[in-house]
């Protein structure tokens, strides 16, 4: 049949590339297309975008990828669309023009404005609003900061002639020709200005930044019809029929539906999601609660922990102590040997996240004998990976009393049979890889499939989840102790060592 649906558009717009992916019924990737943006830093600390760069190396991809896979437009059900989280933009309603460049998630330039609701007693506030502490890296005080530094922009806000949105947002307002201005639930979650408990933009939080009501997007569903592309912007129409925050669409993409149910994304850092379903538990370790997703009006949570330092000791071991020429070199001198013969590192180069909170830390390598070599020190590097994420799953299962039965892995770093073996033998539970890890995209497919009917169910979407590599657990629960023990006496000893 020449009018049957057989596709689904992705669209993975990126901290520093944009994305387009189209699949199959059976998660088949037909065609992957990728393309860098520009990365702008005014001052030190500060990150931005150009948001018409961007829409526009996102609309370049998605073009190349119908073109070049040959696949005929009217045979794509929907366009699923996941992005960088807690970036913001904020344009001209009537002309469309960014008002001034889009402010990175990366960016820390607000961070006095963060320490200033701390000051004033807003932690709790905002913490029982929106799960979420204060801190320049989401979106509340990136938009409060254009609307106090860019001329003109408050005025006109306050009259309602300027919009504002994260980057799901931005390119869903720009492929619809204008006609939805929307965010889901789980970007919505990430500004500080929503509450994920009402389920609405917070009137106090408002008031507390300063910032209109009338410029925010409708927050719906992250499975949904929000409008249908522009003809004239895109040369096809089709229903844009998801939007969700990278995280949460790996959560989803690895068909993470159940309370207790994890993943881990090792990237550059690592980022671990947990859903807890409809129960919304706050974080005694300063973990984030946030929102797993919007379904059929109602929403699921999670908890969220990430490492500072993940993949990145893979690159620090390659680029400065140059030991390695390769990811896969690194892999391969781990391999070959039996451990890590004593030597721990902690890979503290910027600090220690949950459950220490520690900015003052710096990295360490600890435990060094004269029979030390470079496979072990490989072997330690990925190995600091794997205990870092068991820190942040022993914080979760305190905060929750939930424990997670396996954890789900993706990402680069997920490739390294060794690291994630270390993984499951550390935390003691079976570690599962799917043949597709670039859940990400995967996710935002399945939640626009779910919208338009192209699979019918989780259960459907499930099906065509496959497992690649189970990793089972190989250690006692005498050798587990022993081995954390010894980590947690390692991080112990670079506490405090850059200290104010």
């Amino acid at each position: 049949m020449s009018g049957e649906k057989m596709y689904i558009l992705a669209l993975d717009q990126g901290t520093t590339s944009s994305r387009a992916v189209i699949f199959d019924r059976e998660i088949n990737k037909v065609i992957s297309c990728q393309e860098e943006f520009t990365q702008i830093y005014p001052k030190p600390g500060w990150v931005e975008h150009d948001p018409n760069e961007l829409f526009q190396c996102q609309l370049n991809v998605m073009k190349k990828a119908i073109e070049d896979s040959k696949v005929d437009p009217l045979k794509i059900a929907a366009l699923g669309i996941t992005n960088q989280r807690e970036t913001v933009v904020l344009w001209d309603k009537l002309t469309g023009e960014p008002v001034y460049n889009a402010i990175v998630w990366q960016c820390r330039r607000t961070a006095d404005l963060a320490e200033d609701l701390v000051r004033q007693g807003k932690s709790q506030l905002i913490q029982d609003k929106t799960g979420l502490l204060p801190d320049a890296y989401f979106s509340g005080t990136k938009i409060k900061w254009i609307l106090d530094n860019v001329s003109g922009v408050r005025e006109r806000a306050e009259k309602g002639e300027i919009l504002a949105g994260t980057i799901d947002t931005w390119l869903i307002w720009k492929l619809s020709g204008g006609k939805a201005h929307v965010t889901d639930y789980t970007n919505a979650s990430r500004t500080m200005l929503f509450n994920i408990f009402t389920l609405k933009w917070d009137d106090e939080l408002l008031e507390l930044l300063n910032i209109p009501k009338c410029i925010l997007p409708e927050v719906k569903d992250s499975s949904g019809i929000y409008a249908n592309t522009s003809k004239d912007v895109c040369g096809l129409e089709i229903p844009i029929a998801s939007a969700i925050g990278d995280q949460q669409a790996a959560l989803f993409g690895q068909g993470c539906f159940l309370p207790g149910e994890a993943k881990v994304t090792y990237g550059t850092g690592c980022f671990l999601l947990m859903n807890t379903g409809k129960l919304a538990f706050k974080s005694k370790h300063r973990l984030i609660t946030t929102i797993a997703i919007g379904l059929d009006g109602g929403v699921d949570y999670a908890l969220e922990g990430s490492v500072f330092v993940g993949g990145a000791i893979v690159k620090w071991l390659r680029d400065e102590l140059k030991i390695i020429s390769s990811a896969h070199e690194c892999d391969k001198k781990a391999e070959s040997v039996l451990d890590s013969d004593g030597v721990v590192i902690v890979p503290a180069f910027t600090g220690l996240g949950a459950p220490y909170w520690d900015a003052y830390a710096r990295g360490a390598i600890l435990g060094l004998t004269r029979g030390v070599n470079d496979s072990h020190i490989c072997r330690a590097a990925l190995e600091s990976i794997a205990y870092q994420v068991k820190d942040e799953i022993e914080c979760m299962k305190d905060d929750s009393e939930i424990n997670s039965c396996c954890l789900k892995v993706d990402g680069g770093v997920s490739v390294s049979d060794v690291m994630v073996q270390f993984q499951a033998d550390i935390l003691n539970s079976k570690v599962v890889r799917p043949v597709n890890i670039e859940t990400t995209v995967t996710g935002a497919a399945f939640l626009a499939g779910l919208a338009v009917g192209f699979w019918r169910s989780k259960d459907d979407i499930l099906s065509h989840w496959q497992v690649e590599k189970e990793f089972e657990p190989t250690f006692d629960e005498g050798k587990i102790n022993k081995l954390y023990s010894k980590w947690k006496s390692a991080v112990d000893r670079v506490r405090s060592w850059e200290s104010e």
